[in-house]
């Protein structure tokens, strides 16, 4: 099995594709903006992650993608820095599993190669958030060092949403 860690390119339009039309045919459009126009979108990630041409109120971040044998599996958002609604939920890293492709270990494995990436752009610590329900995602913070700092109501959906801290200092900041 090969993978990768890498950011969105040109030459994975059709995996991000795929992956796009995967999670709009589970009821999620979170990736709608790949399917309406793939350059659009990396331009739109580039602009994110050059703290120069990031909108106010926003913070600067990049997109990893996790390619497995030629299709993206998964995708995290690495924010190197936080603002007010990042602090309650969303956090330093965001990641998520395209439908067909977890329970296989993607998810931990994305953010097992996150958390270095984030160490190397300067981070000692970073916070990680996920809904209280969603026991796999807390499964993985927590085999990934994360520690439970408390619990807040998401202003978004009303969830409930654990917030974890993940030191980052024992992780390798270069290759």
């Amino acid at each position: 099995m090969a993978t990768t860690l890498r950011s969105p390119c040109p030459e994975l339009e059709g995996a991000f594709l795929r992956m796009a039309q995967e999670w709009r045919e589970h009821g999620e459009d979170r990736y709608r903006p790949v399917l309406e126009d793939f350059e659009a979108y990396l331009a739109e990630v580039r602009r994110f992650e050059d703290a120069a041409t990031v909108p106010p109120g926003w913070v600067r971040c990049t997109v990893l993608c996790l390619e497995v044998d030629g299709e993206i599996v998964g995708c995290a958002r690495l924010r190197f820095e936080l603002n007010a609604s990042l602090e309650q939920e969303g956090g330093h890293i965001g990641y998520d599993v395209r439908p067909s492709a977890r329970g296989r270990g993607f998810g931990d494995m994305i953010l097992r190669l996150v958390l270095p990436e984030a160490r190397r752009a300067g981070l000692e610590r970073a916070l990680i958030t996920a809904d209280a329900d969603n026991y796999p995602s807390l499964r993985i913070i927590e085999k990934n060092g994360g520690v439970l700092s408390g619990e807040v109501v998401s202003v978004e959906s009303g969830k409930l949403v654990r917030r974890y801290w993940v030191d980052l200092t024992a992780c390798p900041s270069s290759p």
